[in-house]
């Protein structure tokens, strides 16, 4: 089971794929929680990637490739794995290819989870957080019980400024210029299903186990 999850910020891929993980006994590898790992063990790959982080640069392709390659050599990614997020650009979906073609691996499904923007932004800009402890919550689906109170600890809830619709908006702009050309790429090669994001977990997942059934 070798799948890849495309999709924009707050399209679900994380929620899924950490579910069906454990469901196909593969693991989900998704590339914000490798940096952290490789920033913290201090590998080679990792102190470059916190070198650029640190001076508020974006990761390149090549400390990408190079991390997903790592992983994608370690024995519990030697029965299939679920990629949450990456690739983001032709160049990353070329350099992968060329990866699993020298692991005498091959791609089973790209699943592209497609949500509306007005969901994404009811999604994405109704995060708060507790300035005192951090908890995460949600205006819709993960209230406080007092609106702009922490549950935990009383604290004041505010909202990132990466949650705010501007900026929101401008990641999803990104997103999509980015992702355009890899639904061309990966639908070329017959490897595409579109994945109705907006909907309950359950109806989600099935959907996904459908798509991945018929393409295998």
């Amino acid at each position: 089971m070798r799948v890849i999850f495309l999709g924009p910020p707050g399209a679900g891929k994380g929620t899924q794929a950490r579910e069906l993980s454990r469901e196909w006994g593969v693991p989900q590898i998704a590339t914000g929680e490798m940096l952290r790992e490789a920033v913290a063990a201090g590998t080679p790959l990792g102190r470059e990637a916190k070198r650029v982080m640190d001076s508020g640069g974006l990761v390149p392709d090549d400390v990408m490739i190079g991390l997903i390659a790592e992983r994608l050599r370690q024995p519990d990614a030697a029965r299939g794995f679920i990629l949450d997020g990456f690739p983001r650009t032709i160049a990353q979906a070329e350099a992968l290819d060329r990866l699993l073609k020298d692991l005498g691996h091959s791609l089973d499904a790209v699943l592209y989870f497609q949500v509306s923007e007005p969901e994404l932004l009811r999604r994405l800009t109704g995060r708060r957080l507790c300035r005192r402890c951090q908890t995460a919550y949600h205006l819709v689906s993960a209230p406080p019980r007092r609106p702009g109170v922490c549950d935990r600890c009383g604290g004041e809830l505010y909202q990132r400024p990466d949650d705010s619709e501007e900026t929101v908006r401008r990641r999803l702009e990104v997103y999509s210029r980015q992702t355009a050309p890899l639904l061309d790429y990966y639908g070329g090669r017959s490897l595409l299903s579109t994945i109705d994001g907006e909907g309950s977990v359950e109806a989600i997942a099935a959907a996904i186990r459908r798509a991945v059934t018929e393409a295998r």
